[in-house]
């Protein structure tokens, strides 16, 4: 009997590949089918994200603007205030926000720069919105202060496929990344993991990634999928565009392999026009950054976002939780 990719635990690369090779009609339909199974397909989740920490950052990850060894335009800046922060979250949750996540370009956080970050969660979980921070490598015991603060949801990518990581990064490892998100597993955490693609990586490439996701046990509540972003400065700045079906191809395979989790349009979106993220929805993308900024990269303006929803007929959801579980308390 054939069994839909949706349906095994844990896909291998080559069935994610099969994905990738289907005709493009088809694979959004069994994407968008898989998606109404678990999630209401004209609702998308809205997360904010704000750079706590900007700047300055040991690592050199090749793609990013904060690494200190690349020539870029960001200046480094010293870890926001609390009340910066909470302001900031303040004016996300009025523009509709209902998670907020905060970054810090480290290497890794040190003691007393966590005791600050835990003091931020507390205070925007204080204001009923879901929490999340990305703060680079954990050592052992920082994932369970980051939860007894409140913090809901713990951001660490893995970027791109084992076997091209080397070409990405050099300054920690596949294994270290994957140290971290067990770390955060153990202390009760929800993962946000996710990839950026365009680095120069493979179709076989995106396939290992996204099966090395779906291989987490359990697979990660949040999936972001990035569009490389070409800044000035670094490594990967004169990179090819990637085709635009092949990123939504991406998305769809996404949806399909890691069926209850929220997969969120990422970085890049403020080069993609109308019509390219309405794919990436109908492919199952259902959550997405909401703001004028990422981290250090535009991002569309929320009015635009707005627009964009009206003509698609897409509301904000108000809760973060999958169609079945919603179901399941009204029950």
């Amino acid at each position: 009997m054939h069994r839909e990719v949706a349906d095994i635990a844990a896909p291998v690369p080559s069935q994610i590949e099969a994905l990738f090779a289907l005709p493009f009609s088809d694979l959004m339909h069994r994407a968008q089918t898989v998606h109404r199974q678990h999630f209401d397909p004209n609702a998308v989740q809205l997360s904010t994200l704000l750079s706590i920490k900007t700047g300055g950052c040991s690592e050199d990850c090749g793609y990013c603007s904060q690494s200190a060894r690349f020539p870029t335009e960001v200046e480094s800046q010293p870890l926001l205030s609390q009340a910066e922060v909470l302001a900031a979250a303040q004016a996300a949750q009025a523009r509709g926000a209902t998670r907020f996540c905060m970054g810090a370009a480290w290497r890794g956080p040190k003691e007393k720069d966590l005791i600050q970050v835990a003091e931020m969660v507390r205070a925007v979980k204080a204001l009923g919105m879901e929490t999340c921070a990305t703060l680079g490598l954990l050592r052992d015991g920082q994932a369970e202060q980051l939860a007894q603060a409140g913090l809901d949801y713990y951001n660490h990518n893995l970027d791109t496929s084992r076997a091209h990581y080397d070409n990405i990064v050099h300054t920690h490892s596949y294994d270290n990344r994957l140290d971290t998100l067990a770390k955060v597993r153990a202390a009760g955490l929800k993962v946000c993991c996710g990839g950026i693609m365009g680095m120069g990586e493979s179709r076989a490439d995106r396939a290992q990634f996204l099966a090395e996701l779906a291989a987490l046990d359990p697979p990660p509540e949040s999936v972001p999928i990035n569009l490389l972003v070409h800044i000035p400065g670094t490594p990967l700045s004169n990179n090819a565009a990637l085709d635009p079906i092949e990123f939504v191809r991406t998305v769809a395979a996404a949806r399909i392999t890691m069926p209850t989790s929220f997969v969120r349009l990422s970085a890049g979106r403020s080069q993609m026009p109308d019509h390219l993220q309405a794919l990436c929805f109908l492919a199952g993308a259902n959550s997405i950054f909401y703001g004028d900024r990422l981290l250090t990269t535009p991002n569309p303006e929320s009015d635009a976002d707005l627009k964009l929803f009206e003509k698609l007929g897409i509301q904000p959801l108000a809760l973060e939780k999958p169609l079945a579980d919603r179901k399941t308390a009204e029950a």
